[in-house]
Formats: structure tokens, sequence, C-alpha cells
């Protein structure tokens, strides 16, 4: 079990997730609904009810129940119906993609905005006691240089030194995280905890085409182009979705819980956790390599012409090092107990597999 604390769950109280059609939301609506509670989900159109019959297929075979809602992150009074009733807010949409033109536009404000639109309606609401925001680690850091082994990041740390023009993503998360912050701090209605991930891996609910995760891990042994060198030697930490679902509920749910809460049970570097998917090589393309040392520096030259938003500052602070954050509080308030790397990589690709994304050598 990923969760060690025992806590009750009053399940007469519906609650609410944001993004309802998300990696991590899908994982959540499911532990949810197995514990018997009533979910209000926010979702884009819930007339297109094809592209929610999994999670409604989820429910239907559970103790709970789903309920679908139309809103917007961008759109003030959007969560008003959707929120009526609930108990606890689970805050799980935000914007995540490295393919951006316009950083303010399709990082920042829909990150800040959303969060701005979602907490505010909280404060009308008096049925909210708890709202739990999914944050990111990279709110405590931008580059793998600032994290060190001797005292690994914690959630004391905040993330200064992101900007619109380095690691954008990372600045977001940071802002949008501080946003809920001053929020929270106004009112004395509900308590506010978040939850800060590493990279999030695992088997989702179903699989999620667009999630960067899914992306990434893919790209270990699908004979992508972008991986022909080799795996980049980039530092990177990670941590199963059913891992992060189990602290959303925790935080939701056991009465002393509060604060931030650094979510993370691997460190280490991307080539490392690429080993993990070895076993698969006689069958599949795996990449297990390392891109050799002397290309980092025409990887350093050419950075600013990729057109996928990083920089030169970026490969100089991040290749050839570790990551490494401090999980201890997340084990001690919210009981969490992590799963390998090596098992929730494995099978997020095997789900891959059964689901054809990934062919067999031909």
């Amino acid at each position: 079990m990923p969760c060690l604390k025992k806590f009750d769950i009053d399940t007469t109280k519906p609650v609410l997730v944001t993004g309802g059609t998300g990696y991590v939301a899908g994982v959540l609506i499911s532990q949810l609904v197995e514990k018997g509670v009533t979910v209000h989900a926010t979702v884009r159109d819930p007339s297109k009810t094809d592209r929610l019959a999994y999670l409604q297929e989820i429910a239907d075979n559970s103790p709970g129940s789903i309920k679908f809602f139309k809103a917007d992150l961008t759109t003030q009074g959007s969560f008003e119906e959707a929120m009526k009733g609930c108990y606890a807010v689970f805050h799980t949409a935000s914007p995540f993609s490295t393919d951006i033109k316009d950083p303010v536009k399709d990082l920042v404000e829909p990150a800040v905005i959303g969060t701005e639109n979602v907490l505010r309606q909280c404060n009308k609401t008096p049925s909210v006691k708890r709202v739990v925001v999914t944050s990111s680690v990279v709110a405590t850091y931008t580059d793998a240089a600032e994290t060190k082994k001797e005292k690994p990041t914690d959630e004391n740390i905040w993330n200064r030194t992101a900007s619109i023009s380095h690691v954008p993503y990372n600045y977001s998360k940071t802002v949008a995280e501080q946003t809920a912050w001053v929020i929270a701090g106004s009112q004395t209605q509900w308590r506010l905890c978040t939850i800060n991930p590493s990279m999030i891996v695992g088997p989702g609910v179903k699989y999620h085409a667009s999630s960067e995760s899914y992306k990434i891990v893919k790209s270990f042994g699908s004979n992508d182009p972008n991986m022909a060198l080799g795996i980049p030697n980039l530092g990177m930490a990670c941590v199963d979705v059913r891992d992060v679902a189990a602290a959303h509920i925790a935080a939701a749910y056991l009465d002393e819980a509060g604060g931030r809460h650094i979510l993370s049970g691997f460190n280490g570097s991307l080539p490392q956790m690429a080993q993990a998917l070895k076993k698969y090589s006689k069958k599949y393309l795996i990449v297990t390599k390392k891109v050799p040392y002397f290309f980092s520096y025409l990887i350093w030259l050419v950075a600013p012409y990729t057109g996928q938003g990083i920089d030169r500052e970026f490969v100089s602070k991040n290749w050839g090092y570790e990551c490494y954050f401090d999980n201890r509080k997340s084990k001690e308030a919210l009981g969490i107990e992590y799963r390998p790397m090596q098992d929730s990589v494995q099978e997020m690709y095997q789900q891959m597999i059964d689901l054809d994304v990934v062919s067999p050598k031909k």
C-alpha cells in the first residue's frame, strides 16, 4: 500500500477534481471512487461522453460515483456549479508542455489565472474545508545543479532562479503555487496543502498521448529519432502516479495535514530511468546508452535553436548532474510508501505495449 497512515473518509460529502481527464486526475478519481467517494470532475465538454467513458466505467464498477461538469480555468465563476456541496477541492489542472510559443500566454497566465479562479471560488463555497493543489517539485528548483546529495532540496526552499526566459514551465508552477498560498492566507475557512511531485511516471487509467511523461518513457523504447545518439545525461527524479494520487487523498483527509509536500521516490538521472527498461531489449528497441560526452558541447551550442524551449544555461546546469530531493515529510506527514522506480517505469511501458502504442523490433 502506498499510504501507511489511517484516516477516515466521509463518503457523504462529494469532492471536486479539476482537469478530470488528466493523467494524475484519472488515477486520483479512480482511488477516490474505489473508496466510495462521489467525485465532481470538471472537463471541457461533458457532452462528449465517448471521451469520458473510461472514467465513467471506473466509477460504475466502484462504490463511489462521478459527475461531470463543464469548466474553464480562465473563466471566472466557471467552477461554481461543480464545487457546490464539496468538502475538498483537488486542483490538478495546469498546462504542461515543452512545445510552447509564448511562455506567458501558454504557461504562466493559464496556471496563475486558473489557480485564482478555483481558489477564489473556494472562498465563496462554505462547504469547502480542504484544498489540495497539484504543484511540482520545480517550484523548489530550476536546474539539477542546484540540488545537492549532501543536503537534498526540501519544502522550505522556493525556486528563485526560473524566469520567463529560463525554464518558463518551472517559473509558471512557482508563481501559481505562490498565488495559492497568498489566497489561502487571506481566509480561515479552508486549509491548503500542496503536492510537489517530481516527474510523474507509472501506468495511468488510460494511455495519455499528450503527457510529457508518457512521451519520455515511450522515447526510451520506440526507436525515437530524438534518442538516436542515446539518452540525454540530464538530472531527473521521479515518482509513481499512484503514490501521487494517494498523497492527494491523505492531504485532504488527514486532520493534521498542511503545507507543502515533496513527492519523489527516486533521485538520479534520465539514463538511470531508461536502464529500468533493459529487460525489454530482446524484443523492443530500448535505448539505454548515454549520449556520448563529446556531443554535450554540440548540444550546448545548438540548444537555443532547437525550438524545445531550452537554452545553454539549462544544458550547462543539468547535463551530467543528478537530482536530489528530500521526501521525508511526505513519508512522515502523509504516510507515503514509495514504489520502486523500476516497477513504475516498467509498468508504464508495459501498458504501452499492451495497448500497441510501441511496436516490437522488425
